[in-house]
């Protein structure tokens, strides 16, 4: 595995990858990789010629006062993973490689970004979408690869793709989850072993609003209200939202139905958890792989 640091000697190589016909994969991290990147690392190797992996904790995407400086970080750890998972190209920039100076220029995506997330974190999808648009500029067309664990920055990432004829394609991937069904995330390190045994609750909530909906409940509403009530049972838990939307478009609806993906978002303590699930089919479980 080769790593580079700078924009100049990534293009390098992938322009001498597409020189020799090779198609490229592409899996955009922050960092403190675990086995659900490694999932998104095996699909773009069975996928494509050449994987490029990159490492950026992106400052634009962090609000005040949240966790940009505590944020978890083991590049020796990572590149282990990577290696691992058989990428070819590491890219791991510094904050001066990839804004050499101040950012004047920003990418927003209305509509999508505004809900859920985006009203919790206002600036967040701001950061997201320009820091993605500056790495797909870097690396090139691709096939670019996230996980649905994050699945309104999908659902962002999907529309800026689109609106602005931007030459990859993006592959969303099953969320990768632990045996109780928690979500797999760098973030999961902040949880103490009391927090860490509550966490599941906020997947059992979406889980039970899908049972409802596939069992005929239409109400959003009433969904919503079952979920909010099934992580009240854990008092270490500190409800932010759960919500029923188009799965398409994110829009909060008001009658639901296969079409329906539920969302929410939870705190344990330093932590903050998102998660979500489809209705039909049944939310897909990914285990990790097993290795030699």
């Amino acid at each position: 595995m080769q790593t580079t640091t700078t924009v100049e000697g990534l293009r390098g190589v992938l322009d001498a990858a597409r020189v020799r016909g090779e198609s490229v994969g592409f899996v955009p991290t922050m960092g403190y990789l675990h086995a659900g990147h490694e999932s998104l690392m095996d699909r773009a190797r069975s996928d494509c010629g050449v994987v490029v992996a990159s490492i950026f904790v992106n400052p634009l995407q962090f609000g005040v006062g949240e966790d940009l400086d505590a944020y978890p970080r083991d590049l020796d750890g990572d590149s282990a993973l990577a290696t691992r998972a058989g990428v070819d190209v590491l890219f791991v920039p510094s904050v001066e490689e990839m804004y050499p100076g101040s950012v004047a220029t920003t990418v927003s995506v209305a509509g999508v970004s505004a809900p859920m997330e985006g009203a919790s974190r206002p600036t967040h999808f701001d950061g997201v979408a320009t820091v993605v648009a500056k790495l797909f500029n870097i690396v090139g067309p691709c096939r670019a690869y996230f996980g649905e664990k994050d699945f309104q920055q999908l659902a962002v990432i999907r529309r800026m793709v689109a609106d602005l004829s931007v030459p990859v394609t993006v592959v969303g991937c099953p969320t990768l989850r632990e045996d109780d069904g928690l979500a797999r995330s760098s973030r999961n390190v902040y949880l103490s072993p009391e927090e860490r045994a509550a966490a599941p609750v906020l997947h059992r909530a979406l889980c039970l609003g899908a049972s409802l909906i596939r069992a005929g409940e239409t109400d959003a509403d009433t969904v919503r209200a079952a979920m909010a009530a099934e992580i009240a049972t854990q008092a270490l838990g500190t409800l932010d939202y759960v919500e029923v939307a188009d799965a398409t478009t994110l829009e909060r609806q008001r009658e639901c139905g296969p079409d329906s993906r539920l969302l929410g978002a939870v705190r344990f303590g330093r932590a903050r958890l998102i998660d979500n699930v489809g209705v039909e089919p049944l939310d897909n479980v990914v285990r990790p792989p097993e290795r030699d």
